[in-house]
């Protein structure tokens, strides 16, 4: 499945000579520029070495330097303007050229996306035929049990396998369906498993179907579907991603915000909140209570209530660098529920997906020096380490590894 709907950043040709990064003086050919002078090692190590001690001694420094080169993005260098009146006039032209071709690029996306809604419409009865075997309404005929063993690489093998789940499933003929075939997909999705607690998941096993709609706007809606259950009263929970009316550069669509529904939780079944005690004693009598309050805590469902973009206030600018990294965590959560859990929800539930995954992880990442892995590795042991000497397990931490495959 293509993925039109992306979220690039519009810097990707920071790189490229521009008005805003080409010096003010001509360009080294025309102005026979003389050859740089390389340092010496001795002369690089002190550089360095002096820099990082200034720095590092000067926090005020580093913050009022960023804020002077933040403040520069975007302007003109002078170059293109020194440039004579005929070439600026061609430059305009090539400009109006490229709008053109912008135009063309949103009408390709605009149509991959109709195209995408036209062969959406087709799997709805698969992910409907899906929900209903999931959830023991239906059984799958003899046909589409073929077509899936046809998958397995050996089929002997699988057909013993099929001999002993029978016979262990007989002592239990009521079971309907797969259980847990949704928590147990989301538990190999590693992304989604980090955000899963203990807690989580006893409502989770409730999750009878994940499914999505698109917007007649650019954006998405991914629907939770849940049974009856102790937690809340919500037979649905949707979240809603929003792009931009207009096309971005490449004409590709813009991730604007999300917007998740309002869960209604019973009585004292809140996940999203723990219950802090705390003694207080009196100065006078010297006598001491317990006071109880709720706090905010890790939880799967904060997902329903998703960050709200940069408003831009000056009060802001300290918490920016976490807001950007929580809403792109957030929009890469929905994009892989959309594009990866929801189609291939089965493979994902018997952890098959995992092999394309770590193909994909492997191509990206081959060009990792070996040294840098074990340091890394060496860091998230000693972060486990720091995590659990100083905080408790309660079941509101998410889970660290991917849950095993499970199955039925």
């Amino acid at each position: 499945m293509s993925e039109p709907i992306r979220n690039k950043k519009l810097d990707t040709l920071a790189g490229a000579p521009t008005p805003q990064n080409t010096p003010s003086t001509n360009a080294p050919i025309s102005s026979h520029a003389a050859e740089p002078k390389v340092s010496t090692i001795e002369e690089e190590r002190f550089d360095r070495a002096a820099a990082a001690s200034i720095f590092a001694s000067n926090p005020q420094l580093v913050s009022m330097i960023q804020g002077k080169l933040g403040s520069l993005v975007g302007r003109s260098s002078g170059y293109i303007e020194s440039l004579p009146a005929p070439v600026r006039r061609r430059i305009s032209g090539l400009k109006g050229v490229q709008k053109e071709h912008a135009k063309l690029e949103a009408e390709f996306q605009e149509e991959v996306l109709q195209l995408e809604k036209k062969y959406f419409a087709k799997y709805k009865p698969l992910y409907q035929k899906r929900a209903q075997i999931v959830n023991g309404v239906a059984e799958p005929t003899e046909e589409e049990v073929a077509a899936g063993k046809a998958q397995d690489d050996d089929e002997e093998e699988e057909s013993k396998s099929d001999v002993k789940v029978e016979d262990k499933a007989g002592a239990k003929e009521d079971l309907k369906g797969v259980p847990e075939f949704w928590l147990s997909a989301m538990k190999n999705h590693y992304p989604l498993a980090e955000t899963i607690t203990d807690r989580d998941e006893a409502a989770l096993k409730f999750l009878t179907n994940i499914c999505m709609t698109y917007l007649d706007r650019p954006g998405f809606k991914l629907i939770f579907e849940f049974a009856e259950n102790e937690f809340f009263t919500n037979k649905e929970i949707t979240k809603t991603y929003y792009y931009q009316e207009e096309s971005g550069y490449g004409g590709d669509f813009i991730y604007d915000h999300a917007e998740g529904d309002k869960i209604n939780w019973k009585d004292g079944k809140d996940l999203t909140v723990r219950v802090e005690s705390k003694k207080q004693r009196n100065k006078n009598t010297k006598q001491t209570r317990v006071v109880k309050r709720t706090v905010p805590t890790e939880s799967f469902f904060n997902f329903f209530n998703p960050p709200k973009p940069i408003s831009g206030d000056d009060d802001e600018e300290d918490n920016d660098e976490e807001l950007e990294e929580r809403l792109e965590l957030d929009y890469h959560l929905g994009e892989d529920i959309k594009e990866k859990l929801i189609p291939r929800a089965v493979d994902w539930y018997t952890g098959e997906a995992l092999q394309f995954e770590e193909l994909e992880d492997e191509v990206e990442g081959e060009d990792f020096d070996e040294d840098d892995d074990d340091d890394l590795s060496e860091d998230r042991d000693d972060d486990d380490d720091d995590d659990e000497s100083e905080d408790e397990d309660d079941g509101t931490k998410p889970k660290q590894e991917a849950a095993e495959c499970k199955q039925s």
